[in-house]
This record gives structure tokens, sequence and C-alpha cells, in this order.
């Protein structure tokens, strides 16, 4: 049975002509984007392969280092582990990813910036398209697109503040639940200022009713936009426990948001939305490309944790690319893991059954296996009835394992997560393989999700935006 050994912070000579190669070809790249108008979707593939290569040093590099300064932790899933490894690398790579998008602001301006413009960025003075590329003469710089891309900057690291206050200082859940609603603020002020669209189609079955096709929310779609950035980090972090799985369903939840960014670009016909889903792009890839470097060690047996930083860092990420991206409820639905998750752990987590401070699954050191953690039911302190009916009720279902003592009184039931669930159902097994489950589950649901989205939605509305064509 694996046991965890002690992280080496040197790169091995294979290591390092793998990732000195990839940094060079990256480089190249980004030089090669000069020669034209910048080509920032190129560049951000050559910044996401850099992104990579940093992030995987750094985190080598720098494990020693958090060790010594008191962040580490034992892998309680494995057999005679005595040694420590490093916590909150997550950190490394929020910080690595917000210096990436920094680095690459003037990418997506560089036509603005160098070949159309004095480079004062005049809003008011605007010449015709044939004389634009006659040298740097002026023309109206896109400061609404560079205003979304700022806030997002300041979205993104005020959550990552957060993260790492939680993990240096274990910030309670009721002090730290709605702090990301406030990292959101500066995308929905923009939202208002530049998009400011409060309506939502209503089904073709209603419109009869209500008169209407569209329906105005007003407010309530900013709170809507606040709850969701609330739920978004917090959900990542929710669904945790094992080697891998926080890593690996952002990477899959990115990964499919690119796929239905893709789709909009690929048109055979120009599309409205073609911008806001290429400004999506050009924040998922670098998160791809830091992502797959820590999951690399973090991956069973893992050499790192990530630390609740990444999960808040990685929840904002989508939030920023669905809100400034104008897909919210397409994210929604590669989140079905995750509502479900948080849904089912809802009796937990509102404190009406037992809830401890870890839910992970147990490990079976004999076996070696992982099986469903327990919350277990002194004969003093049962559950009130109504509660005990419904205990028994989810038990029958499948959806709860619940032991019970000799005078029929509840002994032990299985925490609230989706983790733990899993193996009532499919019995222990090894944590790789369960987060190997657990993955691919999310890939089905999100492929599946994006189906619906973009194919079964037409059922109950008139017309689905991929088939949208731009009036120019």
């Amino acid at each position: 049975m694996p046991t965890t050994a002690p992280p080496s912070s040197e790169l091995s000579r294979t290591e390092t002509l793998y990732l000195s190669g990839l940094a060079l070809v990256c480089v190249a790249v980004l030089v090669r984007t000069f020669d034209g108008e910048g080509e920032p979707l190129v560049a951000s593939l050559a910044l996401s392969g850099l992104a990579f290569v940093a992030s995987y040093a750094m985190i080598r590099w720098l494990g020693p280092t958090f060790i010594k300064a008191g962040m580490k932790g034992r892998d309680l899933s494995k057999v005679n582990n005595s040694h420590y490894i490093p916590e909150c690398m997550g950190g490394i790579c929020a910080v690595v990813y917000l210096l990436t998008i920094i680095v690459f602001i003037p990418f997506p301006f560089y036509k603005d910036i160098v070949v159309a413009t004095s480079g004062g960025g005049n809003r008011d003075v605007v010449l015709n398209a044939e004389f634009v590329q006659q040298g740097r003469l002026l023309h109206k710089f896109p400061h609404s697109k560079l205003a979304s891309y700022l806030s997002a900057i300041i979205s993104l690291q005020s959550i990552t503040l957060l993260g790492i206050g939680d993990d240096l200082f274990d910030i309670r859940w009721r002090h730290k639940f709605f702090i990301p609603a406030f990292a959101s603020i500066p995308l929905l002020v923009i939202y208002f200022i530049d998009f400011g669209v409060t309506s939502i189609v209503l089904p073709t079955f209603l419109q009869p009713y209500v008169g209407r096709e569209l329906f105005d929310l007003g407010i309530l779609y900013y709170g809507y936009m606040s709850a969701f950035s609330i739920f978004s980090p917090n959900s990542i972090n929710i669904l945790a426990g094992i080697n891998g799985i926080e890593v690996s369903q952002s990477i899959v939840i990115a990964l499919l948001l690119a796929f239905n960014d893709a789709l909009y670009l690929f048109t055979p016909y120009p599309h409205p939305a073609t911008d806001s889903h290429l400004f999506s792009l050009y924040f998922l890839l670098p998160f791809v490309g830091v992502s797959s470097a820590l999951l690399i060690h973090n991956w069973y047996p893992a050499r790192v944790f990530v630390g609740d930083t990444y999960c808040y860092f990685a929840g904002m990420v989508f939030v920023v690319v669905s809100i400034l991206g104008h897909f919210s409820k397409t994210l929604i639905l590669l989140l079905v893991p995750q509502i479900f998750n948080f849904v089912y752990s809802t009796p937990q987590l509102f404190g009406l059954i037992p809830c401890p401070r870890h839910r992970l699954p147990h490990f079976n050191a004999r076996t070696g296996l992982l099986e469903p953690s327990v919350t277990k039911w002194e004969k003093d302190k049962q559950p009130r009835p109504i509660i005990d009916k419904v205990l028994r009720l989810l038990a029958q279902f499948k959806l709860l394992r619940l032991k019970e003592d000799e005078e029929g009184q509840i002994a032990e039931t299985s925490n609230f997560t989706i983790l733990n669930l899993w193996l009532v159902w499919r019995g222990p097994m090894r944590e790789d393989r369960l987060a190997k489950e657990i993955t691919l589950m999310q890939i089905l649901l999100g492929l599946f999700g994006l189906f619906v989205r973009h194919r079964l939605a037409l059922l109950i509305f008139r017309e689905d935006n991929l088939s949208i064509r731009s009036a120019v």
C-alpha cells in the first residue's frame, strides 16, 4: 500500500529538460505574436504554458519553505505516514495565475494601443476604418473592455487574499461564508455599467400567462449573481477530502467552459458573443495551466495539499468568466455535482445533524481502502423524531448508511457528502479510484449539461443563442 514519502524540492534532470523545453517554445511563440496584431489567443496559450512551468517549479522549490513556516500536514489516508507535506500550495498557483493575466493585459489591446492608436487612448477622435492601419493614428480605445479585465483581476485578488487568510488563520465558516460576495462587487459594478441586462427569457409555456417573452428581475438579478459568487467558491471547497479531487473537478469544469467558448468561436457565421467568449478563454487557459501543474503534485499519492486558497480562487475564476462572459446559467449546468453535494450536505452544514470538523471518507488501514465516515449517536443524544424518520427514509433509498444498536436506536449514520454517498453506493475502494470515478462523473454530467443547454433547452425556449447571427 502506498505511503507518502517526504517531498523533494529538487527537479529531476528529466523534469528540468521538459520544463526548459516547454518554456523556450512558449517564449518563441509569444515573441512571434508581435509580428502581427498581437494574436491574443495564441499569446494566452503561450503564457499558459509558462504559467504551468512556473507553477510546477515553484511548487517543488517552495515546499520545504512552507513546511518550515508551519504550513504542513499529514495525509491521514495513507499507511504508516509520519511525514509532513506542504499545505496551501494552491496559493502559489493563484499568485502565478494573477501575475500571468497581469502580464497578458497588453495582448488583447495590442491592436488598439500600438497598431491603431497614438498611444494616448483618445476616446473622442475616431477615424474611418480605411485609415486605421496607416500608422499610429487616433482610434477609439475600448475602455469598457479594459475595465472588465481589471475588475476581474481585482475580484480574483480579493478572493485569493481570503483563501490565504483562511489557510493561515483558519477562519470560522460563518465569518468567511459571505466574503466572496464582497469580492464580486467590482464584477457587478462593471456588469451594471457595461451590460446591465437583468431580464430573463421565459419558457414558451409560461409566456401566454405572463403576456411577454422577457421578465425583468431588476435588482434581484444582481442578488442572484452575488449569491452565485458565494456558492461557486464554497462549492469547490465542500467537495474535497481526497487527493486530487479539488483540482481535477476544477480542471474538468474549466475545460468544459472552454469547449463551450469554442462553440461560439468556430461558428460558420459571425457571432455577437465572440468577444465575451474570447474574454472567457483568456482567463480559463492560464487557469488550466497552473491547475495542471498542481494536479501532478496533488494526485494520489499527494506530495502537496492545495489548501482553501485554491478552492476559493478556482470558484471565483468560474464566477468571473460566467458573469462578464454573460453565461452564468450555463455554469450552473456544469456545477450539478457541486449543487447536489451542497444540498445533500445541508443537514450537517446547518446543524440539523451533528457535523464533525472533517467529513472526509474514513481510511481503513487494514484494507487500505476508503469507507464512508460516520457520525455517531449516543443513546442519550438521539435525533429528534422527525429527523429520525427522515434518516431512516434516506437509508431505505440508499442515500445514507445507517446502523442501529441492539435496542433499535440509531448508532451511527454516514456523513452527508457526495464522496461518502459514492462509497455507500459503490463500496470501499482505493482513494485514487474514488477520485477517478468522481471526476468521470463530473465529465459526463458536464457534457450532458452542455447538451441540455444547446439542444434540450429548445424544447421550452424558442431558440438557442448559439444560433443567433451577428448583425454585422
